[in-house]
């Protein structure tokens, strides 16, 4: 009897031991509950869940506040331009790869010569009495452009009160009052990882709204406007946008307009990631223009600029990599920069005392300017800064084409020329005949032909075969050159490691440009 009483005993206290054991472990959280903890583990926190609520709420409310204001644009053209020119809605021949713009609109076939050519595009209302935003490229040349409204009224004979191809900036105007408008915000304070909304008219679904993030702000891509002036400063988002789009804006979480959709990256034509917007303050500065003064007036400083490598703030002395660097003049004998005193090679690092860390911020700063005013400039120019007080000038004709690919003809140079091994390529003198061939002007004579380029050498994708070398900027004296000889006294004296730079004249593109390369062994 004692000995069952003590086996009892004995149980009871293993068990009792096994739970306390249990309960010591789950407060030091070295053991687990089975599923319903698990369970109750994945379930989100309740402030999650109110942030969620609050962030769709946030949602529906821009939706709700900005729709209607949001409009759709269709356009006709019934006269066509002489047979040569690009068809409104043809993608620039420039345009870099994988960038595709919404010129295309619904990638329509080319009507009949007896139909209007249509297309089709978004905007978005700004004043209560009908001014409306949208792209360029939306309503360059229509004969016609009619605007419908969220709740499907139509105007039939909108008119274009005016136009920027240098920024795909174009103003709008219908008759109407007490108009729903939407707020113009600025896109200066938009932070990249935050919230946008964008609206517009894509493949025909009208008064569509997607969501997602600023991807980056100030995306310099050229290319995209066949312009000579143009400002490329983009805000890139994911958000959801594809052809029809175009024109239609894009907006913070609190319901502002940031920028106005303009492009996709994408290799058919449609979303697949990525597209970019033209900041709202340009876009405002182009519309106080066209009201104020009926045209959009534009101040330049007279310089074709380029954006800064490791290798061109070595050259230059930056301590960091950044700013603009001045690759020619234009025009060349009355530049408003070159009159101050700048030069090609000059990397500008300051304008009107903001910093320039790259291309796109030197053309928004200058842009708020006007023609006449004197900004200060400040450049590093090979160590030495310099600051340059620059009257600026107004922009010259921009109807002059340039050569393309097609019909600029093939250099024809008999003579091999001469190998320069450190910087893998060939060059040669510029006889009368090239000369002639690629009808240049007697400046860009004297120079030395390069006739090939080497894959392996660090002079590949710098140099392109018929560049012309002008001068050495760098090293400090900077010098012409003339003959191979001229060009392999000035690489013999950079050490292995270092940088050379170069003036070179690119006929196919009319202009000149700094190239600094690295000097191999």
């Amino acid at each position: 009897m004692s000995t069952k009483y003590s086996r009892a005993g004995f149980t009871a206290a293993v068990v009792v031991a096994f739970f306390c054991g249990l309960v010591f472990a789950s407060g030091f959280d070295l053991t687990r509950f089975g599923w319903a903890q698990s369970r109750v583990a994945n379930t989100p926190m309740i402030p999650a869940v109110a942030s969620a609520a609050e962030t769709e709420t946030a949602f529906e409310a821009v939706v709700d506040h900005a729709r209607p204001a949001v409009v759709s644009i269709e356009t006709e053209r019934f006269a066509r331009r002489h047979p040569t020119s690009r068809r409104r809605g043809a993608v620039p021949p420039d345009l870099p790869p994988g960038m595709e713009d919404f010129f295309r609109q619904f990638q329509q076939q080319q009507p009949p010569s007896d139909q209007p050519e249509e297309a089709s595009g978004s905007g978005f209302i700004v004043s209560k009495d009908g001014y409306i935003l949208t792209n360029n490229h939306v309503v360059e040349d229509a004969d016609r452009v009619k605007v419908t409204l969220f709740d499907k009224r139509e105007f039939d004979n909108a008119k274009v009160v005016g136009r920027d191809p240098t920024t795909d900036v174009a103003l709008i105007k219908i008759d109407g009052n007490n108009l729903p408008t939407v707020p113009l915000g600025d896109d200066a304070t938009a932070r990249v990882g935050e919230w946008v909304l964008a609206i517009g008219n894509p493949l025909q679904l009208n008064f569509t709204v997607t969501a997602g993030i600023v991807s980056a702000k100030g995306r310099p891509q050229a290319g995209l406007l066949n312009a000579k002036y143009a400002i490329t400063d983009y805000i890139q988002t994911d958000a959801a946008i594809n052809p029809g789009n175009s024109g239609g804006p894009l907006l913070d979480i609190h319901g502002n307009v940031i920028g106005i959709n303009s492009a996709i990256e994408s290799g058919t034509g449609f979303y697949t990631g990525y597209g970019f917007a033209i900041p709202i303050t340009l876009a405002h500065q182009v519309m106080n223009d066209i009201i104020k003064y009926g045209k959009v007036r534009r101040a330049v400083l007279g310089v074709s600029i380029g954006e800064v490598s490791a290798n061109d703030a070595r050259a230059a002395g930056l301590a960091t990599i950044g700013g603009a660097k001045v690759g020619s003049f234009e025009p060349e004998d009355d530049s408003p920069a070159k009159r101050a005193g700048m030069e090609v090679g000059d990397v500008i690092i300051a304008a009107g005392g903001h910093p320039v860390d790259q291309v796109s911020t030197l053309q928004r700063i200058i842009r708020g300017y006007a023609p006449g005013d004197v900004v200060d400039i400040d450049v590093m120019r090979f160590g030495q800064k310099e600051t340059l007080h620059v009257k600026l000038g107004e922009p010259t004709d921009d109807t002059t084409e340039l050569a393309t690919a097609d019909d600029q003809a093939p250099v024809n140079n008999d003579d091999a020329g001469r190998q320069n091994e450190r910087l893998g390529i060939t060059v040669g003198a510029v006889t009368s005949d090239i000369a002639q061939q690629m009808k240049l002007a007697s400046a860009y004579r004297n120079g030395l032909l390069v006739t090939d380029v080497s894959p392996s050498g660090p002079a590949y994708h710098l140099f392109t075969q018929g560049d012309v070398i002008l001068r050495v900027l760098y090293p400090r004296p900077a010098r012409d050159v003339h003959t191979p000889q001229d060009l392999q006294s000035a690489v013999s004296g950079v050490k292995d490691g270092g940088v050379i730079e170069f003036e070179v004249y690119n006929a196919q593109l009319g202009q000149t440009r700094a190239v600094t390369v690295p000097v191999g062994k």
